[in-house]
């Protein structure tokens, strides 16, 4: 009796189906085997489990592939024993594994000249102008051995598949109800095994960096993976403003570091990033505030070097992260991270301070997986991630986000302990967000406002105090640098805090427990990009590195740029001006809020042409080193 339940739920179609799908995993890990033996000078450590990895990365490919297949071959109807629909089954196995093994091949050869697999951008840049027309004859010649090898996969294959399928009786009327469960189960597999599991989202192009080490991305991945992924992701298009001599000479993202000699060397930097906290609720940057929701924040930016003039360079957490980290913006309608250039090789301050024998954690109290924190962290080369399930106590979940800040922040500064000095720590808070929850206990203790968000912000700041206690305990706290910006200004009702040049003002400020620092208030524009330049500095490295921000002890421009909607809007005192396509848009003067007139522009016209070029520049140089993988040094 057993035996025949077996038999009932493991029939002869679900045999063929996941025979089929095995093939076609056999497939790709076989052209991943040819793609190693090409490219093993760019991956230099490659383990067992790497290769592991990239064998679950093509399960995840063929069943979002045989999705569709699946579907229609488990109904229980009798048509599977039909001969058309054998002929179906093989016409439909063919075309998949011509798709997707042709893109793996192409990868073979491609991935010398990006360093990446393939994305969907790569359709575009192809089908632009004449060029595939143009190339067509030469790549047939070159790569002639490639053709004739995808030739050699398929007919192997099908010679496979032929052996392996097992020929089906049709079906009787007893048969429907166990063909269901059959139907339901083998649907399920399918899915969660396409999802990447049951995680909070489908597994992305970033998540690589979670199973292998950031150098090893590329080989863990494959074409047909990231080309689906991006596929309906909006590309950068190249734009040529400037000659690439010209281009250089108004803007570089290629830095070199100026020892600020104000730091000790080899000091610890902890970088804390505050949900939503914009100017608009914060006393010391906004002195029409009749009260303050901060008194926290409040005394440490009195302590610190902090910018009146903050900005951050998007408006979404997960653009802020880039930003922060690695200097590097989201200047296009999808944020880096979930682009289709989120695998591109970087280099974070992670990376950097690895270098220089640092060890590094990110700290994010929300379930792991959200914003793909915990992907980016890896990839971003972050030797640790810690987040809700790492917290591991659920008596702290705020049910909706993460763990609350008031015992995540602490637990942080505690875990930053076992770090090895030494280290950096970037903690990003997740309480002063929607939908605003503050636990009945500390209900009595918050200062309340005018909006929701008030309260929310009060229990972020009683949160960061939370941490500083904590913190100040700790051994490496007197040789740590501390700095401390918003992700991005949160949502508002007011026309001012909504008007272009303040929805992306936030609090930046930079804090050492011995005042080594330069204390008070700065003017100049500083941008979640400067952050990585400005710490190097501090940390008295001599370095070269790639950024599109500015040390704030260098020479140079004192700039923000943001991108909203098709247009860039970049700030440089003391206006700020709106950008798209390949024209300005108009000319806002940042001291009196209003748009500079005609009059007013051919007045000002060589110091208006001047930074429109430098916005020019830096849209050419970042669309054109996102598209060809080079936003970091070799």
């Amino acid at each position: 009796m057993m035996k025949d339940w077996i038999q009932k739920l493991w029939p002869k179609n679900a045999q063929n189906f996941w025979r089929m799908l095995l093939l076609s995993t056999l497939g790709l890990f076989l052209v991943r085997i040819l793609f190693y033996y090409v490219h093993q000078v760019a991956f230099k450590e490659v383990g067992f489990l790497d290769w592991m990895a990239g064998l679950w990365f093509d399960l995840i490919t063929v069943c979002i592939a045989y999705l569709p297949f699946a579907v229609l071959h488990f109904l229980p109807l009798p048509h599977r024993s039909n001969r058309l629909y054998r002929i179906w089954t093989l016409v439909y196995f063919v075309a998949v594994n011509i798709l997707l093994l042709g893109l793996n091949l192409i990868d073979v050869e491609y991935f010398k000249y990006t360093g990446k697999r393939s994305t969907s951008d790569l359709i575009s840049m192809t089908t632009t102008g004449n060029d595939m027309s143009q190339l067509i004859g030469t790549f047939l010649s070159q790569f002639w051995w490639i053709i004739l090898l995808f030739g050699v996969l398929i007919f192997f294959l099908i010679w496979l598949l032929n052996r392996v399928l097992i020929k089906e009786k049709p079906m009787e009327r007893k048969d429907i109800f166990p063909q269901t469960i059959v139907l339901i189960y083998s649907l399920i597999i399918v899915v969660l095994i396409g999802r990447g599991g049951v995680g909070l989202r489908p597994v992305g192009i970033i998540e690589a960096a979670r199973y292998t080490k950031p150098s090893n991305t590329a080989l863990v991945l494959n074409t047909a993976f990231t080309m689906l992924k991006s596929f309906g992701a909006e590309t950068l298009q190249p734009v040529e403003f400037f000659s690439e001599q010209e281009c250089n000479k108004l803007f570089s993202p290629i830095k070199s570091t100026v020892p600020a000699k104000i730091l000790k060397d080899k000091s610890n930097v902890v970088i804390i990033i505050l949900e939503s906290f914009g100017n608009e609720w914060l006393a010391f940057n906004n002195p029409d505030l009749k009260k303050t929701y901060t008194p926290f924040l409040d005394s440490l930016a009195s302590e610190s070097m902090w910018f009146e003039n903050g900005y951050a360079n998007g408006k979404k957490s997960i653009e802020a992260v880039p930003s922060i980290v690695s200097s590097i913006p989201s200047l296009m309608n999808n944020p880096y991270i979930s682009s289709s250039y989120g695998n591109n090789k970087i280099k974070s301050l992670a990376n950097i301070l690895t270098e220089e024998g640092y060890s590094s954690g990110f700290y994010h109290a929300a379930t792991n997986g959200s914003m793909r924190f915990d992907g980016f962290a890896a990839q971003a080369g972050y030797q640790n991630y810690f987040g809700r399930f790492e917290y591991n106590n659920d008596e702290h979940f705020d049910k909706t986000w993460g763990i609350l800040d008031e015992y995540f922040n602490p637990w942080s500064a505690r875990e930053m302990s076992k770090l090895k000095a030494p280290f950096f720590g970037t903690l990003f808070t997740i309480s002063s967000h929607h939908p605003y929850f503050i636990p009945k206990d500390r209900k009595k203790d918050v200062i309340y406002g005018p909006e929701p968000l008030c309260a929310s912000i009060s229990y972020g700041d009683y949160s960061l105090r939370k941490f500083f206690e904590e913190a100040r305990k700790q051994p490496w706290y007197k040789n740590t640098l501390f700095v401390i910006c918003a992700d991005h200004t949160p949502s508002t009702n007011s026309a001012f805090y909504s008007q272009r040049d303040q929805l992306y003002r936030i609090p930046i400020l930079f804090y050492e427990p011995n005042g080594l620092l330069p204390k008070g208030k700065r003017s100049e524009i500083f941008q979640q990009l400067d952050i990585l330049p400005t710490i190097l500095d501090l940390l008295n490295l001599n370095k070269k590195y790639y950024a599109f921000g500015n040390s704030i002890f260098q020479e140079g421009e004192r700039e923000a740029i943001t991108y909203l909607e098709g247009i860039y809007y970049y700030f440089n005192s003391p206006f700020m001006l709106s950008f798209s396509g390949k024209e300005a848009l108009n000319m806002l003067s940042l001291a009196d809020k209003k748009e500079m007139s005609e009059k007013e522009k051919k007045e000002m016209t060589p110091e208006f042409n001047q930074k429109i070029k430098r916005l020019k520049a830096i849209i050419q140089r970042y669309n054109h080193d996102l598209i060809n993988n080079q936003t970091s040094l070799k």
